[in-house]
């Protein structure tokens, strides 16, 4: 499962896609430009042909029937044809994109999930990982269409999976991956969805039980939309006797008055009745359910595959159902939702409350929430989860020299072979190996500035995120059990929350350390840790924050410039160990190899630097 053999490289493919992409663009653009042209010919020669047929008599009228045919007909080929245009176009702009992608020009192009930071910002490692937000790799991974598949992408790197699910999403992105007409097919799905959208209101909506029931009012509502038919040409009749266009015995217009007078009152009365309940379940459809045309798409594109892996399989029974496909029942609730907002047009506010339209929507909305609501969240839900590993796919597909990970049963355990960071371009990043467990769980990592230290734990705790989340990892192989992350990288003071930037590192390892009294051992990074305190306090509290982490089982990596907790390690020997980033200054300059070496750094050039800058120390 760790190998992949391809007989072209993704650049390769990309490349040839993006060349036939960009011919057939030119094709369907020349081939809009000759209707268009057809169609304003055409408009002009029957523009003629009526100024003949009725001043000069030079021919039958009902010859104009074809220059009328033909702009009709070209009208619609010309729908189709820019539509086929767009299609191309979009085609073209995503495998510019996916090159850029391969180039490491991919950031603030893609969706960022700033949202599920914002609902998780006291996670133990979601900001101090840069899970999400511009650059992230929340962004890197993300093709999905629809919140769904966003929302179920940002579960997975958020929580954990256990290895049975680990390793059966493993051979879905295996075998998701070499499907480059799926992914494209989805990416030219009409617009983005909102990134707004909640799909648990989308769900409770489909749950939630009928307003109207079934009942014979329904067939009764009907009649009296024909009567409302029918009372606008009787109306019309008595304004042209009104107004003497029209003369009618006195009577029949007093019928007509009886008429209007009775009709008023029964629809006043059906309306008042149903007000409460109409408009109810109008609004909700439309506050629950944009973007349907999107989801149905999707739907109904991922209803044309067919799948080996277990995963895959299982998911894409959930999409089978006894008569229409879920995509086109999505379809029918999104043509309801048209017909919603088709009720703000003016002439519609004229004529609704005569056809009784909002009973008649109401009740259908009804219905289908009775036959298919229930199924909603089973249908959208395999959908997401569907998207979420087409998107790990895709980045498996990019990234062939990636290696799925090996879960183990001891724990705690963390081996990791040329470990690198994701969110680095190849030529940027440094790989080292690490080696954590039982017999090595601490690793105190010494060094300047700017050395590395911060990108390791970065390296060790995204990798660790990818891995439980069922994706590839980057590094030449890695072997771990399951690890509950805690981290404290990014740890800022607050004005909101009237916290120090100590306070909030503290309060971030308090909740590492109870985390590490569960069942799933903590896989621990600290950098700097405690450096907001005086040496003295930070010697001491580091050293008890360690002690007690390991002694609840943990493992990890905390990293200082201070060489006075350089003893921690000793300390703990032979559990503990010292490791060090080198940096060297040449020419007042700076310059970091960035490789992990054993023990402790011995040098420091910070005053060096400084002198070159001009300080007087």
């Amino acid at each position: 499962m760790n190998s992949k053999t391809q007989s072209t490289t993704p650049r390769q493919n990309y490349a040839g896609r993006l060349e036939a992409r960009r011919a057939g663009l030119a094709i369907k653009k020349r081939r809009h430009i000759i209707l268009g042209s057809l169609r304003v010919l055409v408009f002009f020669t029957g523009m003629a042909m009526t100024f003949a047929a009725f001043t000069g008599h030079m021919f039958s009228p009902w010859w104009l029937l074809v220059p009328v045919a033909s702009f009709w007909w070209l009208g619609q080929r010309l729908e189709l044809a820019e539509g086929e245009r767009t299609r191309f176009s979009r085609a073209v702009t995503y495998y510019e994109r996916a090159l850029a992608r391969l180039d490491q020009h991919w950031t603030g192009t893609g969706e960022t999930g700033e949202r599920f930071l914002e609902d998780h910002h006291r996670h133990l490692y979601a900001s101090d990982l840069d899970l999400f937000g511009r650059g992230s790799v929340f962004e890197l991974l993300c093709h999905a269409r629809t919140p769904m598949g966003q929302e179920v992408l940002a579960e997975w790197l958020l929580k954990p999976a256990t290895t049975d699910i680990i390793r059966a999403r493993q051979d879905a992105v295996a075998e998701l991956a070499p499907r480059l007409d799926l992914r494209e097919d989805l990416a030219l799905l009409g617009e983005n969805a909102r990134a707004g959208v909640r799909t648990e209101t989308l769900y409770a909506w489909g749950e939630r039980k009928p307003l109207l029931e079934r009942s014979w009012f329904r067939v009764l509502a009907w009649g009296l939309s024909v009567l409302g038919s029918t009372a606008v040409i009787a109306f019309l009749a008595y304004l042209l006797v009104y107004f003497g266009i029209l003369k009618l015995p006195q009577t029949t217009v007093a019928g007509l008055q009886l008429y209007f007078l009775s009709l008023g009152m029964i629809y006043s009365a059906v309306l008042w009745r149903f007000k409460g309940r109409t408009h109810t379940i109008i609004h909700e459809l439309a506050d629950a359910a944009p973007d349907l045309s999107l989801i149905a798409g999707v739907l109904g594109r991922l209803e044309t595959e067919r799948f080996n892996s277990p995963l895959l399989a299982m998911l894409r029974t959930q999409l089978e159902v006894d008569g229409q496909l879920p995509s086109m029942r999505i379809a029918k609730l999104f043509r309801l939702v048209e017909l919603v907002d088709s009720r703000k047009n003016m002439a519609m506010v004229v004529i609704r409350p005569l056809l009784l339209w909002d009973i008649h929507l109401s009740y259908a909305i009804e219905e289908w929430r009775r036959v298919s609501g229930p199924a909603m969240r089973r249908w959208l839900s395999a959908a997401g989860e569907m998207e979420a590993l087409e998107s790990i796919a895709g980045y498996y597909y990019e990234h062939p020299d990636d290696v799925f990970p090996e879960f183990l049963a001891e724990q705690p355990y963390f081996e990791g072979e040329g470990l690198g960071h994701p969110l680095l371009a190849d030529d940027r990043m440094v790989r080292n190996d690490v080696y954590l467990a039982r017999d090595l769980s601490v690793l105190v990592v010494s060094g300047s500035n700017m050395s590395g230290k911060s990108t390791l734990l970065r390296a060790i705790g995204i990798n660790t995120v990818l891995a439980q989340a069922g994706a590839p990892v980057r590094a030449r192989h890695l072997r771990l059990s399951s690890l509950a992350i805690g981290a404290s990288i990014r740890t800022l003071d607050s004005l909101q929350d009237n916290t120090s930037r100590f306070y909030a590192e503290i309060t971030q390892l308090r909740c590492i350390l109870e985390k590490a009294g569960g069942s799933t051992p903590v896989l621990f990074l600290i950098d700097e840790v405690l450096h907001g305190t005086n040496s003295h306090d930070r010697r001491i509290g580091a050293e008890a924050i360690v002690r007690g982490l390991v002694n609840r089982g943990a493992i990890g990596l905390l990293t200082t410039h201070d060489l006075a907790l350089a003893h921690i390690a000793e300390m703990l020997s032979p559990r503990g160990a010292n490791v060090h980033f080198e940096d060297h200054l040449d020419d007042g300059r700076m310059h970091f190899d960035y490789r992990m070496r054993s023990g402790v750094v011995q040098k420091s050039n910070a005053l060096e630097l400084m002198r070159s800058m001009g300080f007087e120390v």
